[in-house]
């Protein structure tokens, strides 16, 4: 047994209670030093020997998790007055991220007894329970001095029967040992937090055993987590992997698919219905082991079989693997391993899963590739486990494949060995495959490397999905001997609820591609920090887009014909792309609720499809010689922290369909020549009722509580790629600006002298200038010289001198005064982001022999000086500086401008501050449907072209009595576009206030705190970028959510208001944490009180503008509300018009619906309204209850009886509020006077178990209600 069996042996872990790893996990784990010192009490017997064994517990669920420490045995001594005591002074380590009030820490005492002549045996005389946090989610505070933890007869054990209450002063069946305890200490330990990559969560261990990769104690001390010392890690690389299943991967895989298949139809308890499970994907996860945890997450890398691979893919292959030519999976790359240590324990591990789904079947074969969006299921088929020894350099390495009911690290279950009865011809120890792979700890850096998975904070328990199209093929690149490895680069679920199923809802799913080719300079990604910023071209193609559940099956109307989208990328003009009409894809079948992929393909001007290939392709050219002095970090920055939001818009109706967010990370090259991802991304759209709260994101994720009046729904799938393709460039140095805070004095500042002339280059260092009008310089010159001269040649040329003589006495003045302010005049460029405050210091020096009371003025409101030397020390904190602080250095004039005493010759730092609050108003051009040109360009825009952001001079002025100046001060400021986190759309009554709150989701709190404990949280608060708008945030008490206040005034419609909100979470607004986007579209409303099931007819005034239109009237809810005429008609021009509408709401209550009136040539917005629904529920007046089966078939059909109470023949219409689950036989009916009419019905079957209540409406001919039927469906 290998030195890595025996330390995973050692520590099976009992996980916490799976109720747990449903909430939502905490940003970090907190670290405790627990020492138990001695037990004290008259209970203990002298001479006998005792023993400490510390669990932890779940108090909520009544469940013991982690491992149970023990400690040595101790013997217990007299000790005064009349008790005894044992010594322990054994100090525990441990950390947990489960930092909830009902998470405890349970002490056992354990005494040996004899047990006759056969030995001693264990018994439990008492137990402890110490908390480990307060009522909120923070730790108990630490105690300077021991505390005493008071012991309960008995045995922990108790803490199981489901009579125990928590708290445990509260039970009455415990009972406390009287004049006995345990005296102990608990603190937080912060070193421990530097090997928690090594030691696993609710491990309780002892500072004197040891833990693989750390270094043992030095000095006298032998606790090594005390302050705990890591072992060198060295780099090693795994080459040439393949990856080999006996008898062989066909066969393998064929029992493998015929087993998961007969266990789909068990568990289905149904026939075989056609379908079968294919493998989608083969997967390797390979992660180094300590025998504890896994110290990084493991990589995955997507192994293909060798016939697939391409030719050259698999070099170096060995004889005895060329028998079998394609009987093996292999991965077209290397893997990179950076956390190796060189410990006995620590192990390689490699686990082999399949990705698999459900297929029909072409000609007897499973096609894996249909339109389908279905889940993704992951089976773990083998693993092993490799302990290099020493002389591992360079060598080539076979691993037996293990399987079976087998503990394994990755703590899945994994698909049986073979028979013992079927052998191969190599042994018995290969029966279950074979990883083989060479291995080598050279410094070279390979160009190919093998692609990982962070799946950051993803459960284990969660199965990701996986994207329903299938992933073309990349091309390769030319020059290249082999293609690129395509391998899934991250799978992000969005977390679901307790009841929720794991398909097809969830998150973002997209693929990466290596475009890097093998023919690049050797070593070219270790100088990935030393590379020089080469221009990129950074293409963006919307391939599809694939209708969602909720928009298939909702009551909002069919999916659009066509679409188009709004966008901004960085600081380029926001992009409205040409309408694309979604076109479905050959043999794209409607199965069940999933809705076929459809294709976007170009609409031209006459409204006919373009021959173009299918989608739309943007480029992006992103080039250092438009960047501006400091934007590179911007800009990778940008790429790096920044999600790119996506708004789909209906093209014919110009309402809003939803909006997607995609991640820009994947964009990063990484030192490589090309990139390209794919994306899977949902449409959402989030519906408020009047006057609904607003929640953030994170509070509208899947499984989350929402308030009352808040709907999201998954419209529908947009599929993208991105793909970033580097330009080879020169290199430019001295790019960016230095990072110094300190303003230095003026003695050499070297500045372009402000007169006629100004440079064309300065941003590049060139010198090339122009000459300016002289009406630019000086108008009243430029009027003199062009006034009357005199006549004659003598009399012009006096005229002329006096002219010159008057302009040199005119400007002798100002000139003197500018050469002398460059004297003095220091320069400070700020790169300004809005909502960031930029802080630096400026070095000012008294000139003087004598003191001076020195006044600084400042142009300009957005630059000001830091008075406060709290807010000063905070922002020396955040930048690092280290200049000194002074007390009270500053005091104000009676007009608030700050002045400071300086002494003969003293040099001091002023602070300064800028900070904007207001955003570019090119940046911030309004998108939406205000109007749509069909020849939207798509051309290659450049940052050259973009012209956002103008450069702002301010002048400080540092002067002495008598406004003397002894220093200037001359700040650029650069503006920089800003990270947008989340954008926030509202619809709403032109010339009306819009008041709205939005919730925030809880920062440190785990679900199940109890109401009214503080949650430790921290204060926030809230600036808005424009001063009309009252914006502020509002704390309801400890332990209570925050929320966020608006109150916006809106404009005539249809105007679009923006803005933005910074939200921060220090006093001081240093950078925020968030920006949030704000658009608020005004409309006309139009108020509508009506009955459930009931037509409400009304008119809507037209007014024509100034040409004639034809037109079209287009709603949000069309199932809701007819119009009249229905189809296009002619406005003309200033010209009235009336459009009669008709609502028909289908449930009651309030509600919003949206209606335009659309030029259907030119795709304009004319008019738009918003109608405010006031819907009241019907008398009902009969009553049914009936029960049907769930789970699908084909649906029943019953009948119900509606006599007519008028004597005379009258017709009847029937309608309900849930089309989707009733119909009927005949939507109308005519019956005789009080004659008796029997009503057909068919209800749908229902795929889930639960209660619907349906509602049946019996008009008369004019559309008014008669009588309304509810009908309780019970789906069991």
């Amino acid at each position: 047994m290998g030195e890595w069996e025996r330390v995973f042996r050692q520590h099976p872990p009992l996980p916490p209670h799976p109720q747990r790893g449903r909430a939502r996990p905490s940003p970090r784990s907190a670290a405790f030093r627990c020492v138990l010192k001695y037990l004290h009490g008259a209970a203990l017997a002298q001479g006998a020997e005792y023993q400490l064994r510390l669990s932890l517990f779940d108090a909520t669920y009544h469940h013991f998790f982690g491992r149970t420490w023990r400690s040595s045995w101790q013997a217990a001594r007299a000790a005064p007055p009349r008790s005894s005591r044992a010594t322990f002074s054994e100090t525990v380590y441990f950390h947990t991220s489960l930092n909830h009030p009902g998470i405890v820490a349970v002490v056992e005492v354990v005494v040996k007894a004899k047990k006759g002549d056969e030995g001693s045996q264990h018994l439990s005389c008492g137990f402890g329970i110490i908390p480990l946090f307060r009522g909120g989610s923070e730790a108990t505070d630490p105690a300077t001095e021991d505390r005493a933890l008071k012991l309960y007869h008995g045995t922990p054990r108790a803490l199981l029967h489901p009579h125990f209450q928590d708290p445990a002063e509260k039970n009455k069946y415990l009972m406390v040992m009287e004049k006995s305890h345990l005296q102990y200490s608990l603190k937080p330990h912060q070193p421990l937090e530097m090997v928690f990559h090594l030691l696993p969560e609710n491990l309780l261990i002892s500072g004197l055993q040891t833990v693989p990769g750390l270094l043992p104690a030095c000095g006298d001390t032998s606790d090594c987590f005390q302050k705990p010392r890591l072992m060198k890690a060295v780099t090693c690389y795994l080459e040439q992997l393949s990856v080999r299943l006996y008898p062989s991967l066909e066969e393998f895989e064929e029992e493998l698919l015929d087993f998961l298949n007969s266990d789909r139809l068990l568990q289905a308890n149904a026939m075989p219905d056609g379908e079968e499970v294919a493998v989608r994907e083969r997967r390797l996860h390979v992660g180094v082991h300590n025998g504890l945890r896994f110290v990084r997450v493991p990589q995955v890398a997507v192994l293909v079989p060798e016939t697939e691979a391409v030719p050259g893919g698999c070099r170096g292959a060995s004889g005895s693997r060329a028998r079998d030519a394609g009987q093996a999976l292999v991965l077209r790359s290397r893997i990179h391993l950076s956390e190796m240590v060189p410990h006995p324990a620590f192990s390689v591990c490699f686990q082999l899963e399949y990705v698999l789904c459900s297929a029909g079947r072409a000609g007897g074969k499973a096609v894996p590739g249909s339109a389908r969006s279905e889940a993704a299921d992951m089976r773990s088929v083998r693993w092993a486990v490799w302990s290099p020894g020493s002389g591992t350099t360079d060598t080539e390495v076979v691993l037996p494949l293990r399987g079976g009911a087998h503990r394994g690290p990755c703590q899945a279950l994994v698909y049986r060995m073979p028979p013992s009865s079927r052998s191969s011809r190599q042994g018995k120890h290969v029966e279950s495959g074979t990883v083989q792979f060479r291995v080598s700890t050279d410094s070279e850096e390979h160009l190919v490397t093998a692609a990982e998975i962070l799946c950051k904070d993803r459960d284990e328990s969660e199965q990701p999905p996986t994207p329903s199209l299938r992933v073309p093929a990349p091309r390769r690149v030319s020059g290249s001997p082999r293609g690129p490895g395509l391998s899934v680069s991250q799978l992000v679920a969005s977390p679901r609820g307790k009841d929720q199923t794991p398909p097809q809802d969830g998150g973002i799913t997209h693929l990466e591609a290596d475009l890097g080719s093998l023919d690049a300079e050797p070593g070219a990604s270790d100088q990935l920090r030393a590379l020089p910023f080469t221009p990129l071209q950074v293409p963006m193609a919307a391939v599809g887009l694939q209708a969602g559940r909720d928009a298939q099956g909702s009551v909002e109307g069919p999916w659009p014909r066509t679409i188009f989208l709004t966008f901004q990328f960085y600081r380029f003009p926001p992009v409205t792309t040409p309408r694309l009409q979604l076109v479905i894809t050959d043999g794209g079948s409607v199965t069940g609720l999933a809705a076929p992929a459809q294709l976007l393909v170009r609409v031209n001007e006459d409204g006919t499809l373009s021959t173009r290939p299918p989608g739309l392709q943007l480029k992006y050219m992103v080039d250092p010689a438009f960047l501006r002095p400091g934007e590179q970090r911007w800009f990778l920055r940008y790429l790096a922290e920044h999600s790119l939001q996506i708004d789909v818009w209906d093209g014919d109706s110009l309402l809003h369909v939803g909006s997607a967010a995609v991640k820009l990370e994947p964009l990063l090259r990484r030192g490589q020549a090309a990139v390209r991802t794919y994306h899977e991304l949902e449409v959402a759209t989030t519906e408020y009722e009047p006057e609904g709260p607003v929640l953030g994101r994170e509070a509208l994720r899947h499984g989350a509580l929402r308030p009352l009046g808040v709907r999201v729904a998954v419209r529908g799938r947009l599929h993208l790629c991105l793909a970033n393709v580097g330009h080879p460039c020169e290199e430019i140095s001295g790019q960016l600006p230095s990072h110094s805070r300190t303003v230095p004095a003026a003695d050499s500042t070297v500045t372009i002298p402000a007169g006629s002339w100004h440079s064309l280059n300065a941003g590049r260092g060139g010198r090339t200038v122009r000459a300016r009008r002289l009406v630019d310089v000086d108008g009243e010159l430029e009027a003199a010289l062009r006034s009357r001269r005199p006549e004659g040649w003598p009399k012009q040329r006096a005229w002329d001198l006096q002219v010159i003589d008057s302009y040199r006495d005119h400007i002798k003045g100002e000139s003197i005064y500018q050469m002398l302010s460059q004297a003095i005049t220091a320069t400070r460029t700020v790169h300004a982001v809005l909502g960031t405050a930029e802080f630096f210091e400026f070095a000012l020096k008294n000139p003087y022999s004598i003191q001076h009371t020195v006044t600084i003025e400042v142009d300009h409101p957005e630059l000001s000086v830091i008075l406060d030397p709290r807010e000063w020390r905070h922002f020396k904190e955040l930048t690092k500086s280290v200049t000194p602080v002074e007390e009270e250095m500053f005091h104000l004039r009676d007009d608030l401008k700050p002045q400071v005493y300086l002494r003969p010759s003293e040099t001091v730092h002023i602070p300064f501050k800028y900070q904007t609050f207001s955003a570019d108003p090119a940046v911030t051009a309004a998108q939406g449907p205000s109007g749509l040109g069909t020849s939207a360009k798509t051309d290659t825009p450049s940052l050259g072209k973009s012209g956002t952001g103008r450069t702002k001079l301010i002048q400080v002025s540092f002067q002495v009595s008598g406004g003397k100046p002894i220093a200037l001060l001359r700040v650029k400021v650069e503006p920089q576009p800003h990270v947008v986190d989340q954008t926030f759309r509202f619809y709403h009554p032109e010339l009306t206030f819009l008041k709205k709150t939005i919730r925030l989701p809880p920062w440190h709190t785990l679900p199940g705190t109890p109401v009214g404990v503080p949650g430790g949280q921290p204060e926030m608060f809230v600036r808005c970028s424009d001063p009309d708008i009252i914006c502020e945030t509002k704390s309801l008490g400890p332990g209570e959510p925050q929320d966020i206040f608006l109150k916006v005034a809106g404009g005539p419609s249809p105007q679009i208001k923006k803005f933005f909100v910074a939200i921060y979470t220090d006093a001081w607004l240093a950078a925020p944490v968030q920006i949030w986007q704000f658009y608020l579209h005004s409309l006309q409303r139009l108020d509508v009180t009506c009955t459930a099931g009931q037509l409400t007819r009304l008119s809507l005034l037209l007014r024509g503008t100034a040409a004639p239109r034809r037109v079209q009237a287009f709603t949000s809810h069309p199932q809701e509300l007819e119009v009249d005429p229905k189809g296009a008609f002619l406005l003309p021009a200033n010209g009235v018009q009336d459009l009669y509408i008709g609502v028909r709401p289908r449930r009651a209550g309030s509600k919003f619906i949206y209606l335009n009136l659309v030029d259907v040539e030119y795709h304009q917005l004319v008019s738009s309204w918003l109608l405010c629904l006031s819907c009241r529920q019907p008398l009902i007046s009969k009553a049914f209850e009936i029960s049907l089966p769930a789970g699908g078939g084909r649906g029943c059909n019953k009948r119900i009886t509606y006599t007519n109470p008028y004597p005379s023949p009258r017709l009847y219409f029937l309608c309900t509020n849930r089309p989707d689950l009733l119909q009927f036989k005949e939507d109308s009916f005519e019956v005789a006077g009080g004659e008796v009419y029997t009503i057909g019905l068919r209800f749908a079957p229902s795929q889930a178990v639960g209660e619907e209540e349906i509602l049946i409406h019996i008009n008369d001919h004019e559309d008014k209600n008669e009588e309304t039927f509810c009908v309780k469906v019970l789906y069991q």
